[in-house]
């Protein structure tokens, strides 16, 4: 594992080398904290208090973090495919227990992410599992730290096994990408969105943002291709980046429900 490549604090993304900025945090879609750029390591963090976290968050779905949570404080989701173990998502937190905790959970075939955001240590995890990291093409120019293992795709779908199809939407970022898994909830569909289709309190809708801390809410063109290229999967549950973010039935209905709302809201002014 690179110990000692620097991460930010404030959104947990690694750097291939030493810098004085985050581009990330620089952009408007997060901040730079008002103390000002701070930077930390794997080293350093195994070395405080993180501890590995796993818990269920739905049917063959296990959510995988750190306790105490760190940076932005999403949790990955280990998905439990027929086609093959799927790390979406990831975390910064890694050492031998989190390898030893996936490892007992059957292991991971590939890892995909939704966003920048949550980039973090893709690296050090695809080099402990040997597996690839599927990234969107048109997020390549905030890979912190470039690898040969990152796979770049294109276009709008990528089938990552029968079972398991990436669907760019746009939202967010240009790359914001969820995961379709056909056979979730005993064959009836799971969605896993990151926040690129944001799980909120109100069970009975979802959120489409550019940015969430600094409250930019996303293009209506973008929100409107985005519910029609998702018309066609059918999904029950719809599984979000944090901690029991989860709507657990009817979750296609209540994209396209959310959606109409939100675009009857910004066209009626």
């Amino acid at each position: 594992m690179a110990e000692h490549l620097p991460i930010c604090v404030a959104c947990g993304t690694q750097y291939a080398k030493a810098r004085t900025d985050c581009p990330i945090c620089t952009d408007e879609r997060q901040y730079v904290p008002r103390n000002g750029q701070q930077w930390t390591d794997l080293e350093t963090l195994r070395a405080g208090d993180y501890a590995v976290r796993t818990e269920k968050q739905g049917a063959g779905i296990i959510g995988i973090g750190s306790q105490p949570s760190f940076a932005i404080g999403q949790r990955a989701l280990l998905v439990q495919a027929e086609s093959g173990n799927l790390l979406w998502d990831c975390v910064d937190y890694l050492d031998d227990d989190v390898v030893s905790a996936v490892n007992d959970l059957g292991g991971i075939t590939g890892i995909a992410i939704s966003h920048p955001h949550y980039y973090t240590t893709m690296i050090d995890w695809s080099r402990a599992f040997d597996v690839p990291v599927h990234l969107h093409e048109n997020d390549r120019q905030w890979v912190g730290r470039p690898d040969p293992a990152i796979e770049f795709w294109s276009g709008s779908t990528k089938q990552l096994a029968a079972d398991l199809t990436l669907i760019n939407l746009g939202v967010h970022f240009a790359g914001g990408t969820v995961l379709h898994w056909r056979d979730g909830e005993q064959g009836r569909g799971a969605l896993l969105s990151g926040d690129i289709v944001q799980v909120i309190p109100d069970r009975t809708h979802v959120g489409f943002m550019y940015s969430y801390p600094n409250l930019i809410p996303e293009r209506p063109s973008v929100v409107r291709d985005a519910a029609r290229m998702l018309e066609p999967y059918r999904f029950d549950a719809i599984y979000g980046a944090w901690w029991d973010a989860v709507v657990p039935e009817d979750g296609h209905e209540i994209v396209q429900r959310s959606a109409r709302r939100y675009l009857d809201h910004v066209s009626s002014s």
